[in-house]
């Protein structure tokens, strides 16, 4: 989770705020900085951080609802089942 947290801290400059979040911490909505650029800015993060590409149908409100549920996504693709 705390890469999670660094690479959103950094898409949307949040100056180390997002690293005392936590799985239930709010994000879409909540978050005046995240709006779809900077959706795009953490997704892009995210990909390069982890090496993964996520799949479109993945990324919708959902998925940007929590730092959880950010995470599990990221989960998902890292580990694969």
């Amino acid at each position: 989770m705390k890469h999670v947290l660094r690479v959103l801290d950094e898409a949307l400059h949040l100056q180390e705020q997002a690293l005392a979040f936590d799985v239930n911490t709010p994000l879409l909505g909540s978050l005046p900085e995240l709006d779809s650029m900077a959706a795009v800015a953490l997704i892009t993060g995210l990909e390069n951080h982890f090496g993964v590409t996520f799949d479109e149908t993945d990324l919708n409100a959902d998925t940007f609802a929590t730092v959880g549920s950010l995470c599990r996504l990221v989960q998902a693709y890292v580990s694969p089942p």
